[in-house]
């Protein structure tokens, strides 16, 4: 399984939302460490913290409307 570069993944949800990049990064370091911490397979862990980012910030977009 090819995962994704995280670097890709922190510019795309950057340009997604509308957030800056380091704000992102840091978003998407702090899930990956709490989903590590009880993950049994690692595997999608970089996936589900990028959906977990992508929905807290479109959540907090939403929220500010």
């Amino acid at each position: 399984m090819k995962t994704q570069d995280p670097q890709e993944v922190i510019h795309e949800i950057a340009a997604l939302t509308a957030t800056p990049e380091d704000v992102v990064s840091q978003m998407y370091a702090e899930t990956l460490q709490v989903f590590r911490k009880d993950a049994q397979i690692l595997d999608y862990v970089p996936l589900l913290a990028a959906k977990r980012v992508r929905e807290t910030l479109r959540a907090a977009s939403k929220a500010n409307h």
